[in-house]
């Protein structure tokens, strides 16, 4: 019989979320799936990166189950994992866009559903916990589902650790926890401390710093077949790679649409980014760490993930607009103005979403990801994981996606910026 689910403590970090079961609505997807969860292999292929590592053998884990195991960096950290010898359950909402690999399972599932994800953990000794919401586009104004997803979501995975006895929990965390819009240069883990939860701009960022917290307190933690939970947070930067899905067809379509021809803020804002072989990377190495072969060096710790550099946005996308036959970005607007912007365009995406589902063109936390500077060190990461970061070129990236140019339109550009300055400032005269 399936033990009583197990209560933790920072209930005045979380709060109390009733988690509502969802698991009929995220079955309707009209995919085959079997009566315990497990969905068949998928028709399209692969999009596993190279690479094993041995090591997780040798340190004793031997499944492991992915949350967001169906999404671009779930999907792949369970096509390394398979490869390395370990048998892998990606538990999502809906199966993956990619064939799922030899040697692993498909449960589908929300993290939300206690039941679903104790069934899915069946002698499991390590969860990846990656699944989240509402990091960009229209689901970043989705505060109520964002908190019911990240943070509910959170605390089951907590719970379900403790009752089937898994030691190991690896949190996918970001930067964001930490970054507000106050400028932070070289940040580290003991001196950046976690934003205000109060004075986020982002329902996604204060969600991610409060299941941050949870994950680091529940570290320790007794499990109920006698042992400790062993827990650790990778706090990642903004994710590429190859057949990343989420952000860059966006900025794609965006670009295509003329709509991307300005830029805003200081040269000197800069941020870092991290491609998902390296993320991966950092996945397995913290994985070892919570292990006795690691004398669990990463248990209660956090740690920053990025490629180890340091660029400013509109210049790092450089191969992108090339590509498309595209300047640079060539009109500078005043950061203040185009933060104001946003927040019409998020009014706007609220006053019509009953009418009309469309993404926002830009957001607040877009915009401040964009035009301030956010970096950080990742010695930390270095010293207790090993972790060593490979050099890759966004314009290799690139070259994956395919691409026609085409012709930049600077007259319906110039006529933007002059419509849109114009309606900033007689909304702002209006209204504040």
């Amino acid at each position: 019989m399936r033990e009583k689910e197990v209560m933790h403590p920072m209930e005045d970090v979380r709060g109390k979320f009733e988690i509502e079961d969802l698991s009929s609505e995220c079955l309707k997807n009209g995919t085959n799936f079997r009566s315990n969860g497990a969905v068949p292999h998928q028709s399209q292929p692969s999009a596993c990166s190279p690479g094993t590592y041995p090591g997780l053998l040798d340190s004793g884990i031997k499944k492991v189950l992915v949350t967001g195991g169906g999404g671009y960096v779930g999907h792949n950290l369970g096509c390394i994992l398979t490869q390395s010898g370990i048998s892998v359950v990606l538990f999502d909402t809906k199966p993956s866009e990619w064939e799922t690999p030899k040697g692993a399972t498909f449960f589908q599932g929300d993290i939300r559903n206690y039941d679903s994800l104790y069934n899915a953990c069946q002698d499991v000794d390590c969860i990846f916990h990656l699944a989240s919401f509402g990091m960009s586009g229209s689901q970043q104004l989705q505060k109520e589902l964002i908190e019911s997803i990240n943070i509910g979501g959170t605390k089951v995975v907590i719970n379900v650790c403790c009752s089937r006895n898994i030691p190991r929990l690896i949190y996918t965390s970001t930067v964001n926890v930490v970054f507000g819009g106050i400028p932070i240069k070289d940040g580290d883990e003991e001196t950046t401390t976690y934003f205000p939860l109060d004075k986020h701009i982002s329902h996604y960022s204060r969600s991610k710093a409060i299941a941050d917290q949870m994950v680091l307190a529940a570290n320790g933690t007794a499990l109920n077949g006698g042992g400790k939970l062993h827990t650790c947070v990778l706090r990642s930067s903004a994710i590429y790679g190859q057949d990343e899905r989420r952000h860059f067809p966006r900025i794609i379509a965006n670009v295509k649409r003329s709509l991307v021809f300005f830029k805003f803020g200081s040269k000197d804002a800069k941020m870092n980014w991290v491609h998902l072989s390296n993320l991966i990377e950092a996945q397995i190495l913290a994985a070892e760490a919570l292990t006795p072969y690691k004398a669990h060096v990463a248990s209660g710790q956090a740690y920053y993930i990025h490629d180890g550099e340091n660029v400013n946005v509109f210049e790092w996308f450089h191969p992108l607009f090339e590509k498309l036959g595209y300047s640079d970005p060539w009109i500078h607007i005043p950061y203040s103005l185009v933060y104001g912007a946003a927040i019409i365009l998020e009014f706007l995406h609220l006053a019509i979403k009953p009418f009309l589902e469309i993404n926002p063109m830009l957001t607040r936390y877009e915009v401040m990801n964009a035009g301030v500077m956010y970096t950080f060190r990742i010695d930390k990461a270095r010293k207790d994981l090993g972790y060593n970061p490979k050099k890759f070129f966004l314009a290799d990236i690139v070259k994956f996606y395919e691409l026609e140019p085409s012709k930049p339109q600077h007259f319906w550009q110039i006529l933007c910026v002059v419509g849109f300055c114009i309606f900033i400032y007689i909304f702002f005269v209006l209204f504040l």
